[in-house]
């Protein structure tokens, strides 16, 4: 692993002691009731976790995306469902607030969303979208007066529906232009407004402990002054955010790899077959190495990423990168150890099985493998040929 700098460094260090010492011991449980863990949530609050890259002067730590990154990778290391919270709440609920709000809007959100006093999010994909965002778009926004009037619906919202959410960011059409395509634009809808209807959580494949849910609007009104950035400017905001958020969970998905490596050393070590610890035999050997070297290279290709992030020089194509090569190896990995885990990498008691069911999600959340692909392509000039 490359070298990080000291303060980088102790910031690995304390995530890493947060999420052995207080988040491995109850996760499974967690997981297993589908609850959201909000004590871990506080405490990650109380660390300065959703406040990393905001700065103080928005009530953050002053840090910047990488910090973000090291505490999202070591958090999956042991559960990516706390991981994916703090993704969500930073990367798509105060980050566009910071980059695009203004000042009344930074004020009144930032200070509690850093602190982890409330949870953001983004409320961009819908039921009958997916990849395809401005053609499978169906949720429009009205100026009524000095009001928006949103009517339309959402899916698979992280952070949409927990006791402490504070905001959703909702993407929604708010005229035509002149070639007949869709004003997207981004509208600050409040938690508790009314016409905003927040459903039931989803029963999930994995990410048990986190909170999704689909969200409905209906003649649901807000102020003129919650219009997140330049009316009309909502899609390409959003592209900027998920740029970065690629990162993020390029990151995430690195420390779900990197468990399934640590859970699968200490296994190989104790489990005995045929007179030897599994360990002892080169299939295993050979199995956990293939582990190691995708971890290794996918983490080189995040820093890759969130070092021109931070250098302000153009990353889609690295961040692009990052994710499709982090994603594949979590899923790679998480596969490979539930083997080598045998029977009991199939029970939800082992860390394995929970990375397994977690595993998929990486390569279909903040862009699927395909569109990392068709991004990557693009980036090379082969969509102009």
């Amino acid at each position: 692993m490359p070298k990080l700098g000291d303060e980088y460094e102790e910031l690995r260090k304390t995530v890493e002691a947060f999420a052995r010492d207080v988040v491995a011991p109850v996760i499974g449980d967690f997981y297993e009731r589908e609850e959201f863990p909000y004590d871990i949530v506080r405490q990650m609050g109380a660390m300065g976790l959703f406040g990393l890259p905001i700065p103080e002067e928005h009530g953050g730590m002053g840090g910047d995306y990488f910090a973000l990154c090291l505490a999202l990778e070591e958090l999956a290391r042991v559960d990516s469902s706390v991981a994916i919270t703090l993704e969500a709440a930073v990367s798509l609920g105060a980050m566009p607030i910071y980059r695009f709000g203004t000042d009344a809007q930074r004020a009144e959100w930032l200070p509690r969303l850093a602190a982890g006093e409330a949870l953001g999010a983004f409320g961009l994909t819908e039921p009958g979208g997916g990849s395809d965002v401005p053609g499978g778009m169906r949720t429009t926004a009205v100026l009524d007066g000095g009001e928006w009037v949103i009517n339309g619906s959402k899916a698979f919202i992280t952070n949409s529906g927990t006791d402490i959410t504070g905001v959703v960011g909702v993407a929604a059409i708010t005229g035509r232009r002149a070639d007949g395509r869709p004003e997207i634009s981004t509208i600050l809808v409040p938690s508790g407004t009314p016409g905003f209807t927040v459903s039931k959580k989803y029963s999930k494949v994995g990410w048990n402990a986190s909170d999704t849910r689909e969200l409905s609007f209906s003649d649901c009104r807000v102020p003129s002054a919650n219009l997140l950035g330049e009316r009309g400017r909502g899609y390409a905001q959003f592209l900027q955010t998920l740029d970065e958020g690629r990162v993020a969970i390029a990151a995430l998905s690195v420390g779900l790899a990197q468990g399934c490596v640590d859970e699968c050393l200490r296994y190989v070590r104790e489990r005995q077959a045929f007179g030897h610890p599994i360990g002892h035999y080169q299939a295993i050997q050979f199995k956990i190495a293939d582990m190691e070297t995708r971890t290794h290279t996918a983490r080189l290709a995040y820093y890759h990423a969130a070092e021109r992030m931070l250098a302000g020089e153009p990353f889609k194509k690295e961040a692009a990168i990052a994710k499709l090569v982090s994603s594949n190896a979590a899923m790679d990995n998480a596969r490979d150890a539930t083997q080598i885990f045998g029977g009991y990498g199939f029970m939800n008691e082992y860390p394995v099985g929970r990375f397994y069911r977690d595993a998929k999600i990486l390569e279909i959340g903040e862009g699927t493998s395909e569109v990392q692909r068709m991004l990557i392509a693009r980036e090379l000039g082969l969509s102009d040929l």
